[in-house]
């Protein structure tokens, strides 16, 4: 007896795409800050808190289990710091983007209050050739409400050999103070684009970085920063309210070390405390 034969349907069609969310919320109880929201939806979670510096500094470490984000995937995370709270927000590794014939996307909506302090130091994103990663970030400060920011972009898997020749990678960026734009940014580069290679674009570097803390540092400080031996092409500016740090790697350590030098130098001047790194960078 002959079975009829179907084609077979493109592999795509079988392929899911996780729709996750994190909703986070913390706030102060005398000298701690404890987290008082902790909601989630699909596959995005955070570990236990952590008080590694003490009670006032609440430390969690987001984890996305299925380790990578394809075509169709969206993740939102959200994030409200409560008046006079202190949350830290790390990841317990890079971020990966896959090569897919749809984009993926990630909403992450940051909200800091009064008197209150985010730290947001993932690790680093890395977006593989032919993935379609799209990134969109809004941070809202309230009053004196004081931010630490940054961001590890690396295109391709250099140390594979694979270069970023497919795919696009966007992002943007806003962050306000009570409604008054501070900093906006939007970046698109698409596989294979002449600024990969342009000394006006990433002049041959694979990995490019970004931080942003809010507060003003003296002079001495900021040649502090500079002077700092990396190698990497970084600089900083001082604007009103914010520093702004952006380097060039061929390597995603390579930028994160820079960035991680700069946090030392940079928190206990604008934030009053020492720098302790979490111990999930060194696993």
């Amino acid at each position: 007896m002959n079975l009829p034969v179907f084609p077979l349907a493109p592999a795509a069609l079988f392929t899911p795409s996780w729709q996750a969310a994190l909703e986070l919320g913390y706030a102060r109880f005398g000298d701690c800050t404890r987290p008082v929201q902790r909601r989630h939806k699909g596959p995005l979670r955070v570990q236990k808190h952590l008080y590694a510096e003490g009670p006032e500094v609440c430390q969690h470490i987001i984890v996305h289990p299925p380790g990578g984000i394809a075509g169709g995937d969206r993740l939102d995370i959200s994030a409200s710091v409560g008046p006079g709270a202190w949350a830290q927000l790390t990841s317990p590794g890079a971020a990966k983007w896959y090569r897919a014939g749809g984009p993926a996307y990630q909403n992450l909506t940051l909200e800091v209050s009064p008197g209150a302090t985010l730290e947001w130091l993932p690790q680093e994103t890395i977006v593989f050739s032919a993935a379609q990663a799209e990134l969109s970030t809004r941070i809202d400060l309230q009053g004196d409400g004081r931010l630490f920011y940054w961001d590890v972009v690396a295109l391709g898997r250099p140390a594979s050999g694979e270069r970023f020749d497919l795919g696009h990678f966007q992002s943007r960026l806003d962050i306000r103070r009570d409604g008054q734009l501070l900093w906006h940014e939007r970046q698109r580069i698409v596989g294979d684009d002449g600024l990969l290679d342009s000394a006006i674009g990433l002049g041959g570097d694979p990995v490019f970085a970004t931080l942003l803390v809010t507060g003003e540092i003296d002079s001495e400080l900021l040649e502090q920063c500079r002077s700092l031996d990396h190698a990497v092409r970084g600089d900083l500016t001082q604007l009103p309210g914010l520093v702004v740090a952006r380097c060039l790697a061929s390597e995603a350590l390579l930028a994160r070390g820079w960035l991680v030098e700069l946090w030392r130098l940079l928190r206990p001047a604008l934030l009053g405390r020492e720098a302790v790194p979490p111990r999930i960078w060194s696993t």
